[in-house]
């Protein structure tokens, strides 16, 4: 099964035909800017609707694959759904050594957090589960574009 993708736009090459024949139906929304030539995309957005164990499978490979990046710096999820435990990280496979699992606390909002962790440029990746309108969505792109790390959030329906 073939997604559209515009031109000069990388995919991740993490979904098989074999997992994709199940009724989950994942689907990759477009950059929110468009990126300067030289310039990697800064935010992808994925939304996994479907039973729950099919998004948890597509899930975990999406942050396994993540989470053995050759970058030195962090794998972050901010605001993990309260299924995404230390335990289903490790029965997944996820490499636990390089993730960081942050929560918003006081007054800050998760979208202030993850923004926050993009523009620190410790984490590669900086995967969050959020509703975002444009505005949010130029925010985290802008944020990961000051740090030099790329912006995920994850839709489960």
């Amino acid at each position: 099964m073939q997604f559209p993708q515009s031109l000069g736009r990388s995919q991740l090459p993490l979904f098989h035909d074999a997992i994709l024949a199940t009724p989950v139906v994942p689907m990759l929304t477009d950059v929110v800017e468009e990126p300067h030539p030289e310039e990697p995309e800064a935010f992808s957005e994925l939304s996994l609707r479907g039973a729950t164990g099919h998004c948890r499978s597509l899930l975990g490979s999406v942050l396994r694959e993540l989470s053995e990046e050759q970058d030195a710096r962090w794998l972050t999820l901010i605001g993990a759904p309260s299924g995404l435990t230390r335990d289903w990280l490790r029965e997944s496979g996820l490499n636990r050594e390089r993730i960081l699992l942050l929560q918003p606390r006081g007054e800050q909002s998760a979208l202030e957090l993850a923004c926050e962790a993009l523009r620190l440029g410790r984490s590669h990746t900086v995967v969050s589960w959020l509703q975002l309108g444009q505005k949010a969505k130029r925010r985290l792109a802008h944020a990961a574009r000051e740090g030099s790390a790329q912006s995920l959030n994850i839709l489960l329906g």
